[in-house]
């Protein structure tokens, strides 16, 4: 019996992973699509889906846009950050801190030279330039930051912005 509800809670959680990698790369797919692709029927899917938004796997669903094709300004920036972790409470409440700044669109915890990296956007370099010297590196923990500008996007989060028309191979010249 015990075997039995292993075998049923492994395909549950294979099923959740599946239904997960598709919402991912698609988070327009509609729940009838959903449940036929995995072989479930629409009030399953619904019930998961609204129980891994309730559980915080599900997070959001978010539009990836090619800013470049409109004619909105937008400088974005990838910031290093390097803090001196708080007693007791680590890096977290920094963490906290930063993604608090309606500028910052990610936070990451990072392994190497600096603690963090930031992502932030604004609308003209200056705006970027005065958010980091007037908001994040005077922040009691942080002890330096690195500014990246984002010149251009090619690939995001899995999508290229602007695939290769021509399908053809690069010249390569010597």
């Amino acid at each position: 019996m015990e075997a039995k509800k292993t075998t049923k809670r492994a395909k549950k959680f294979t099923k959740t992973i599946e239904l997960l990698d598709i919402l991912e790369n698609d988070a327009r797919r509609e729940v009838k699509d959903l449940a036929e692709m995995l072989e479930e029927n629409e009030a399953d899917i619904a019930s998961q889906l609204t129980e891994l938004e309730k559980q915080k796997v599900i997070c959001g669903y978010h539009t990836l846009i090619n800013w470049e094709k409109t004619s909105s300004e937008r400088v974005t920036a990838l910031i290093q950050v390097s803090v001196t972790p708080q007693r007791g409470k680590g890096f977290d409440k920094i963490a906290e801190r930063i993604y608090r700044f309606d500028e910052v669109r990610s936070v990451y915890l990072m392994s190497g030279g600096y603690d963090f990296t930031v992502i932030v956007e604004g609308s003209t370099m200056k705006e970027v330039a005065m958010f980091v010297a007037k908001r994040l590196a005077p922040l009691d923990s942080v002890t330096s930051t690195a500014t990246h500008l984002i010149l251009k996007r090619y690939k995001d989060y899995g999508t290229v912005l602007e695939p290769d028309e021509k399908g053809g191979r690069m010249a390569v010249t010597l």
